[in-house]
Formats: C-alpha cells, sequence, structure tokens
C-alpha cells in the first residue's frame, strides 16, 4: 500500500497509512494486537463503535477536524437513538461511514483489507480497549514520529509543535471555564469547543471556518482547511492568543469582547514578526540539526525548534487596557452565545 509504514506492538505489525499528511492506524492490526486471550477480535470493533460514548466522540471529532459540515447530524442522532431504545442495535465501520459522511474511519476491502481511523480515533479506540496497552500504542507511535521528523523540514516540525500546544490550551480553558459559564447539556459540550475555536479564526483570519469554505471550495480537498494554508507567522501568533484567551476566558469575558482583544494583539504581534526572518532562522536550524544527527545528539533539534519560537519581545508600548477596559462580563443568562455556536454546529467546523 502506498505510503504505508509499520510500527511494532508487542510483536505485533501496525500498518499505519498516511493519506493527506494525516496517519490512519489499523484498527483491525490494533484490535488483534491488544486482545486478551481468548476474545474475538473480529467483533471487538463492532462493539467499540456501537457505543454511544463512542458515537458522541465520533461526531464531535467529525465537526472539529473531520468532514465538518458535510456530517450528518441526522444520521448521528438517529444513531444515538436507535442505540438506547434497541437491544438489537448494530454499528459498523461501513455503516457510519455510509450514514454520516465520516472520514476519520476508512475501510479498505480486498486482499489485506482492514479498517483504518485517523490517529486520533485509533488512539481512542486503544483506550477502551485496554488504557495499559493505549500506553504502548502511543508510545511507539510517538517514536515512529519522532524519527520521520528528523527527516522533514523544520517548517513542518514548527507547525507541528505549534498546533498540538495551542490545540490544549484551548480545549483545557473551554473545559474549565467556559462550558461551566455557559451552563449548557452535556450533550452539547462539543459545541462549545467548536465555537471557540472560530473565536481564533475570526480574531486571526477575520473569517469563520464555514465562510472559508464557502469561498474556497477548491482549497478543501483532502478535508484541509483555512489553518493549513496559514503562514509560519500567523501560527506562530495563533499559539500566543490561544493562551490569551484562556486567560480571558478563566477571567469571564464575553466573547466578542474577547475576539475584538484578540485582534488587536494579532495585529500588533504580525506586526512585530514581520521584522524577524522566520526562514533563515529554519535554514540555520536545519543545518545545525543534520550536523547534530551525525553525532547523535538528536535531541537538540527540538530544543533548537523550542529557541527559534522564542522571539524577542516588541518594544515596550502602552499597556493595552482589557477588552472593554472595564469589569469582566458575567452573562447572567446560562445560554448567552448559544444560538451563535449552534449556527456553526449546523454549518459545519474545520
Amino acid at each position: 500500500m502506498k505510503n504505508q509504514r509499520i510500527m511494532t506492538i508487542k510483536g505485533h505489525p501496525i500498518v499505519v497509512w498516511q493519506v493527506n499528511d494525516a496517519d490512519y492506524i489499523s484498527l483491525s492490526d490494533l484490535a488483534g494486537a491488544g486482545a486478551r486471550e481468548g476474545e474475538d477480535t473480529s467483533a471487538a470493533i463492532a462493539t467499540w463503535i456501537k457505543a454511544g460514548d463512542t458515537m458522541k466522540f465520533l461526531a464531535v471529532w467529525e465537526k472539529l477536524y473531520g468532514a465538518g459540515e458535510r456530517f450528518s447530524d441526522e444520521a448521528y442522532w438517529q444513531h444515538t437513538t436507535d442505540s438506547s431504545i434497541r437491544k438489537s442495535f448494530s454499528m459498523s465501520p461501513a455503516r457510519w461511514i455510509e450514514s454520516t459522511g465520516a472520514v476519520g474511519i476508512s475501510v479498505k476491502r480486498g486482499r489485506g483489507g482492514s479498517v483504518y481511523a485517523h490517529e486520533d480515533i485509533a488512539l481512542q479506540f486503544c483506550t477502551w480497549l485496554d488504557p495499559v496497552y493505549y500506553l504502548y500504542v502511543l508510545k511507539e507511535f510517538k517514536r515512529l514520529k519522532e524519527e520521520e521528523q528528523r527527516r522533514l523540514d523544520p517548517e513542518w516540525s514548527v507547525r507541528r509543535v505549534l498546533a498540538a500546544a495551542s490545540w490544549r490550551i484551548q480545549t483545557d480553558a473551554v473545559r474549565d471555564y467556559e462550558i461551566p459559564r455557559r451552563g449548557l447539556p452535556q450533550d452539547l459540550d462539543g459545541f462549545v469547543y467548536a465555537d471557540e475555536a472560530e473565536t481564533l479564526n475570526l480574531a486571526l483570519f477575520h473569517i469563520t471556518s464555514k465562510q472559508w469554505r464557502a469561498d474556497n471550495p477548491a482549497l478543501t480537498t483532502g478535508n484541509k482547511n483555512l489553518r493549513d494554508y496559514a503562514t509560519t507567522k500567523e501560527l506562530i501568533v495563533l499559539s500566543n492568543i490561544e493562551g490569551i484567551n484562556a486567560l480571558l476566558m478563566e477571567e469571564g469575558y464575553s466573547r466578542p469582547a474577547r475576539i475584538k482583544y484578540l485582534a488587536d494583539v494579532v495585529e500588533q504581534q504580525l506586526l512585530s514578526l514581520s521584522k524577524v526572518d522566520i526562514g533563515r532562522g529554519m535554514m540555520a536550524l536545519e543545518k545545525k540539526a543534520k550536523q547534530l544527527q551525525a553525532s547523535k545528539q538528536t535531541n537538540s533539534f527540538d530544543a533548537g525548534l523550542k529557541g527559534l519560537l522564542s522571539i524577542p519581545p516588541p518594544p515596550k508600548q502602552t499597556k493595552r487596557p482589557k477588552p472593554g477596559d472595564q469589569e469582566p462580563i458575567q452573562s447572567s443568562e446560562p445560554w448567552d452565545g448559544a444560538f451563535l455556536f449552534l449556527g456553526f454546529w449546523a454549518g459545519g467546523l474545520s
């Protein structure tokens, strides 16, 4: 299979397939390697995918990172309803894909066929199988990616580091502050994460993912979104405003106030970064990485990446007031902002 690699877990080969710069791991191989003695590995995937928590996880993932607005909300809700009232309810990867339009799972038929899933979904499947087994898989997968990273250009590495850091800061803040503040039902938690992803898109790109997809249909092939076309400087700023937005959520500022404040931060930081030659810095890092690799000092390249991101601060300026230059806005309405992010849910997200 093209773009296929193998990682080994407890002596079992696990196929990893790359498509559109994303890694899809064989769930069939994972089920076989992680099964307990006497378990029917062929039934493991079917049992996992029909679980209510699994379908909820898959649906939120598709809205945030997968099919976006092409994902069928109607089919998803029908499946969750059927699973709760029908004891004979069954689900398969093929049925899930065909009914919802999901792209996070793929079924390869024929000789050597298998069920594949995006790395995010595959790791969640490992957790369902056995949390200890998940740790084995995670460690081996990280080792595989680190080996590949050393063969890639520095810019790709920077993007990977920034994306991972930004995702964790954003989701933790939404979980700890924004979801409790809005007081929504638990089933709608995923919508809040999606809503806040758009907060950053509006501040940095001045457009939502739904609007971008409508304006740029030719660029959405392979499930790409507007962040895939961002410059390295924009991604650095995105990483910075993730942290600022997290602090503003903690202090209770409203979403419109946060968008306005973050847009001002974006303007200033992009101006500062325009004076930094990031490309030259990447070339220097690449040269250094090759030298260190020759002497087997591979860990120093990661340290070099951290140094690249430590950009000198701009000259001191008058301290910018916080959003609206007023006390934190505490909404008395628990559904504050709900209609806005429900609109994003209906339209789809990157």
